[in-house]
């Protein structure tokens, strides 16, 4: 297991370089070589996504996440590939964070209306 565990006196870093909103929406995370999963992101930014799964994943992984995100009244599919960036145990559940990976043009213009 590659994740690590959160205990209530570890600080965790953030490591993004960019601004992150919460948005929460299921998503459908395929990691290459595994059978698709069910996620719930819990925030999303224009460069990636924190997304909530039941089993750990490895920092590296790549794969392909879809979500539907709510920009200005309408719902835009984001499906793009993805590397997992950090995962860490917390409440249950692993949060997998996913660094965005070439996203389309259309899901990039959907990204920066939702952040602004």
């Amino acid at each position: 297991m590659s994740c690590s565990l959160h205990s209530g006196k570890h600080v965790f870093q953030d490591q993004r370089k960019t601004p992150r909103k919460v948005y929460r929406s299921k998503a459908m995370l395929a990691i290459d070589g595994q059978a698709p999963v069910i996620g719930k992101t819990s925030d999303v930014g224009t460069n990636g996504a924190s997304v909530s799964v039941a089993d750990p994943l490895a920092v590296g992984q790549g794969g392909q996440l879809a979500f539907d995100l709510l920009v200005e009244g309408s719902f835009v599919t984001i499906n793009t590939r993805v590397k997992v960036s950090y995962c860490i145990f917390s409440s249950g559940e692993f949060k997998v964070g996913l660094q965005f990976l070439g996203p389309e043009l259309a899901a990039v213009t959907a990204l920066a209306r939702f952040m602004r």
